[in-house]
């Protein structure tokens, strides 16, 4: 079966909050599985639930070079980033054939429930790090994209338009 698409933009629901999830239950674990899939079929190394239309406050993240090795979160939030950035080419299969340089905090401490459904707290460093901020920005109904200059925004939607 082939994986299910992405959301694009425009799609009011990219906008959208993600709702909080309770607990961690069976159909969350198969959503995980789901988004896992969509993410390895991309290929990219992060997903968020409501990429899929599901407005649940799910993401996982593999930035790893073996793969394999996803961490699956259910309400993540940041409770520290560093004061150091790191610049990295970000991309969104949401508005897929353009990219951004963005910058980010290069390390972050994350909270979430886990896959036992247990809070866990999280130090990610480098592309992991970039790919949960990035996650959770979806997750908080905002795109890569809105981190631009109004300029450099207007151009990427522009261009995507074109493509698209």
């Amino acid at each position: 079966m082939a994986p299910r698409p992405c959301l694009r933009w425009p799609d009011k629901r990219l906008r959208m909050p993600a709702a909080p999830v309770p607990e961690i239950t069976d159909q969350t674990r198969a959503l995980w599985d789901e988004m896992i899939a969509v993410m390895e079929a991309m290929p990219g190394v992060g997903l968020a639930a409501t990429q899929l239309g599901e407005m649940q406050a799910l993401a996982v993240v593999d930035a790893s070079t073996a793969r394999g090795q996803a961490v699956r979160m259910a309400n993540p939030e940041i409770l520290h980033a560093s004061v150091q950035l790191r610049p990295h080419e970000e991309a969104s299969p949401c508005l897929p054939g353009v990219s951004a340089m963005i910058e980010r905090p290069r390390a972050v401490t994350v909270r979430f429930l886990n896959l036992a459904g247990d809070v866990e707290e999280r130090d990610f460093v480098g592309l992991w790090a970039t790919s949960v901020q990035h996650q959770i920005d979806h997750l908080q109904g905002r795109m890569y994209f809105d981190r631009l200059s109004k300029v450099k925004r207007d151009m990427l939607l522009r261009r995507a338009r074109k493509i698209g």
